[in-house]
């Protein structure tokens, strides 16, 4: 006799985050990304304009330091982190 309860079913691949060629996005796109991503990391602990980063978050993104994560399960897209 086999006990079900501690089977854990496998990740189904679908629903796993993945990286997109930011080469693929249009400049709007990127910048919407970057904003995004500028207001989530310093627009809330004094930072009198998180948007005055978005320079430089782009540069990060064309540099390879940052990359742009899919979720398929939520639809949506953000910058971070390469794994």
């Amino acid at each position: 006799m086999t006990d079900d309860t501690a089977y854990v079913p496998d990740e189904d691949p679908r629903q796993e985050k993945f990286v997109v060629d930011a080469d693929l996005l249009t400049q709007d796109q990127l910048e919407g990304l970057a904003e995004e991503y500028c207001t989530r990391y310093h627009g809330l602990n004094d930072t009198e304009n998180p948007l005055a980063e978005r320079s430089r978050v782009l540069a990060a993104v064309k540099r390879g330091e940052l990359v742009v994560w899919f979720d398929p399960v939520e639809n949506t897209a953000g910058l971070g982190a390469p794994a």
